[in-house]
């Protein structure tokens, strides 16, 4: 038997097979994880985005953001429009076909969590949960120490 892994891998292994179990259950209705992880911002929005926050949230140049933007365009999952405020402002909108299959996602979303955690007693999930956001956390607060303390880069010569 391999001896335990660290904590790290370990949460990064039950990680990446969470993804895979995900994925793989998604994919029949022909979407990336990129564009499920937009529409469901979307839905958490109210339904509606600007661009510039969806390329943010994305975390990816405009033009990729663009490329993903129009397979769900083409998917009629989501809709473009120009803000009636500012004509500069491009607005991203689900469509109901759009919260229909975000639905079915979420159910799929449910069955994998209910793999994940299949024989665990309700107060076993419930520390789960806790530890897991202690984790988060402290790793977030860290990023935060990162951003504010670490010096401007410098070459190496």
């Amino acid at each position: 038997m391999c001896r335990p892994y660290a904590l790290g891998p370990t949460l990064g292994r039950a990680g990446h097979l969470c993804r895979e179990r995900l994925d793989a259950r998604l994919s029949r209705y022909e979407v990336t994880p990129a564009q499920t992880h937009l529409l469901l911002c979307l839905q958490d929005h109210g339904g509606e985005m600007d661009q510039r926050a969806v390329t943010e949230f994305l975390k990816v140049k405009p033009s990729t953001a663009n490329g993903i933007l129009d397979r769900l365009e083409e998917k009629d999952m989501i809709l473009r429009s120009v803000s009636g405020h500012d004509a500069r402002r491009r607005l991203i909108s689900l469509t109901e076909k759009g919260r229909e299959q975000l639905e079915l996602f979420r159910q799929r979303f449910g069955e994998v969590e209910a793999m994940m955690v299949r024989d665990f007693a309700p107060e076993e999930k419930e520390a789960l949960r806790v530890l897991l956001a202690r984790v988060i956390q402290n790793l977030e607060e860290d990023r935060t120490y990162d951003e504010k303390a670490v010096a401007p880069r410098q070459a190496i010569r």
